[in-house]
């Protein structure tokens, strides 16, 4: 049990929420019956001692009359939560004649500015007044002067109006604070939420990234030995190595994907300890898709000026990844052409990335693919800060373009 639960009896009715009473209609909590129960032996005090007053100068009936008129007034304040405005003003008409009511009255008008818009309060306090100065002259009290019992009236009706509105105030701020505090925790939630899908969809795109080039590989080499069964010793050698080494490469790279879903601690062997690739590792990534066959020019025209600041780290991974994906998808479509990989940049101009390369001679045989390769990498490129181009050329080749932001 929560520490609200706990003390829900604290809360009026309305405050409780809905469905926690188990009823439809909130029923009273133990401080509402304090309350009414209060406000209810208040009335009757009030009605004790005006009754006290009137018999002194009333005749007999008027005395039993004016006992029976405040024991039904009160008693009708049971009744101040479901009908707050029609017991005002049938108390309001009932004390004209009957001073006795006058507690209830009071009672009754804080009930309707506790829970009514202030016009209604407004014309049912008017109704009060009108009846309490009416009641100065059908039941005048010789004790007391007119004008005075006539501002006494007012006053008393001017306080207890403006104290039920202030509680009214009150319990809207509880009410607003607590609607904010729910759209605070619906908010969170959401955040929450977007917050584990982004980090999902960022592990797919490197999943995607990091294996593509790798399985890319097996594909091509291993279509390769089951189109050429009669290939001389030294090929099928070749290409079966390539094999073994992609597929160890591979199951390292998904190690480390995998590593940074594990909590800390699990890792294992240390799998994830492998250094993330940057552009001093583009080199590598050219001369492994120049053993398996693809000709690749790499022309790489980075700033070296001796003080310049490093391309940075996610800027470099990023470069990477977007010459990785192109060097795939020439060898998945464009098998035997020669493909240029141009990277350069300066500080404060910023860093591109092209991969091109020529239409094929002749038919590309086909190889399975998700065709979210370019997709994932425009994203990327623009989660980078910076944008991403691909297309045919004219002459029927490929060209992959990209800039990526370099701070000066």
């Amino acid at each position: 049990m929560t520490r609200t639960d706990r003390q829900r009896w604290l809360l009026p009715s309305h405050l409780v929420e809905p469905g926690e009473s188990g009823a439809a209609r909130p029923r009273r909590t133990v401080r509402d019956w304090i309350v009414d129960t209060s406000l209810f032996l208040l009335a009757a005090l009030v009605g004790l001692v005006a009754a006290d007053a009137a018999a002194e100068y009333s005749s007999e009936p008027v005395v039993l009359f004016d006992q029976l008129a405040g024991a039904a007034a009160c008693c009708a304040l049971w009744l101040r939560r479901r009908w707050p405005v029609g017991l005002a003003v049938a108390l309001a008409l009932v004390s004209v004649v009957a001073p006795v009511a006058g507690g209830a009255v009071l009672v009754s008008l804080f009930s309707v500015a506790v829970r009514r818009p202030f016009r209604e309060v407004a014309w049912i306090g008017a109704l009060a007044v009108a009846a309490s100065t009416v009641q100065v002259f059908v039941r005048p009290d010789p004790t007391l002067n007119a004008g005075i019992a006539i501002v006494l009236g007012f006053v008393l009706i001017l306080l207890v109006t403006a104290w039920g509105m202030l509680v009214r105030s009150r319990r809207q701020l509880v009410e607003a604070l607590r609607e904010r505090a729910r759209r605070a925790e619906a908010e969170a939630e959401l955040r929450a939420a977007q917050a584990q899908r982004l980090a999902r969809e960022a592990i797919a795109r490197e999943m995607h990234d990091v294996l593509a080039h790798r399985l890319t590989l097996l594909s091509v080499h291993a279509g390769a030995l089951e189109f050429r069964p009669d290939a001389p010793p030294e090929q099928v050698a070749r290409a079966a190595g390539v094999i073994r080494d992609s597929a160890h490469e591979a199951l390292q790279d998904l190690r480390e994907i995998i590593g940074v879903l594990r909590a800390p601690g699990e890792n294992g062997d240390g799998g994830g300890d492998r250094p993330q690739p940057t552009l001093a590792t583009l080199d590598a990534l050219v001369a492994e898709s120049r053993e398996a066959g693809a000709d690749v020019v790499l022309e790489l025209d980075v700033d070296p000026a001796e003080g310049a600041p490093a391309v940075p780290a996610s800027t470099g991974r990023t470069a990477y990844r977007i010459a990785q994906e192109g060097l795939t998808n020439a060898r998945k479509h464009a098998p035997g052409t020669k493909v240029t990989v141009a990277v350069g940049g300066r500080p404060g101009e910023g860093l591109t990335v092209t991969v091109h390369n020529p239409a094929p001679a002749g038919p590309v045989p086909h190889v399975p693919g998700s065709g979210q390769g370019l997709i994932g990498l425009t994203e990327r490129a623009a989660l980078a800060g910076g944008r991403l181009e691909h297309g045919r050329d004219p002459d029927g080749g490929f060209a992959l373009h990209a800039w990526l932001p370099w701070p000066a």
